[in-house]
């Protein structure tokens, strides 16, 4: 039922293994690289046709620069951010109390309520399109950032809850019998037992919700139409001119859009890791 561990491979098994690593990462680094070396040449080499060449100069300071001062880049990341830093808050933080209740309470209708959720997550987004965008023109949260955010949330805490609550479910009950005993009130023992205890499959679910929000295209595209609101992922497009098409800047902002998600991976990685391997293995 398991793979067989490369260490017990043939020689030659180990060898053609070892080598089609490397170039399996080098095949799949290399849009991001074609990416790199054209944010990093100057705009005459592509419209002369070198885009796969070595560029004629590197203008990697000057592009990058150019970003900034001449485009709304660094709005559109302030704007990412505004959207993204409030959804990840409220979708984990209610995600916890959902979790926690589905996980502890043991009620009639809890199980219904558990399946509700993971229907949810099933439901292709194009699908809602048409039903999110009439309701916030009722609502009038169309084109606004505040709107965006509460629908990053609703649809996130779905697949949050299910993530958390197969988290707390798998601590030992016994634990929260006992500080009940004690008269722990239950909010206590959510904050200063349970939390504590998942804090690394907090810390993996606040990654992937960081990730997933920042890298959204569809309902920014959907929701925002207002340039001064737009994120990075759909701003990016608006640096190309009416008649002028501007790659070396475009493929610069791009890199720069998949910078944050990468620092707050590493900012996470010991949580994120011990969180995706929680309850793996035991001791």
């Amino acid at each position: 039922m398991f793979p067989t561990p490369v260490a017990k491979y043939s020689g030659w098994a180990q060898w053609s293994y070892k080598l089609a690593i490397p170039v399996a990462l080098f095949l799949w680094l290399l849009p991001l690289l074609a990416i790199f070396m054209t944010s990093i040449r100057p705009a005459s080499d592509i419209a002369q046709g070198n885009v796969f060449g070595i560029p004629s100069s590197f203008q990697m300071i000057q592009n990058y620069a150019e970003v900034f001062a001449k485009t709304e880049a660094l709005q559109y990341l302030i704007n990412t951010l505004i959207i993204t830093i409030p959804t990840m808050i409220i979708s984990v933080g209610l995600a916890c109390l959902t979790g926690y209740a589905l996980a502890i309470y043991r009620f009639r209708w809890s199980l219904p309520l558990f399946f509700l959720f993971v229907a949810g997550n099933f439901v292709p987004f194009q699908i809602l399109m048409l039903p999110v965008v009439d309701m916030s023109n009722r609502l009038e949260i169309i084109n606004t950032v505040p709107g965006l955010v509460m629908f990053h949330a609703a649809f996130q805490t779905g697949f949050c809850t299910l993530f958390m609550r197969n988290f707390i479910k798998a601590l030992p009950f016994e634990l929260i019998e006992s500080a009940r005993l004690e008269g722990v009130d239950e909010f206590r023992i959510f904050w200063h037992l349970v939390l504590p205890l998942v804090r690394p499959a907090i810390a993996a679910l606040s990654v992937l919700i960081f990730t997933f929000i920042w890298n959204d295209f569809f309902w920014a595209t959907v929701m925002i139409q207002n340039d001064a609101s737009l994120p990075i992922t759909v701003g990016v497009r608006t640096l190309n001119g009416e008649f002028v098409q501007q790659w070396h800047l475009i493929s610069a902002a791009s890199l720069l859009a998949a910078v944050p998600p990468v620092i707050m991976f590493f900012i996470a990685q010991k949580h994120f890791i011990a969180g995706l391997t929680l309850g793996a293995t035991k001791g």
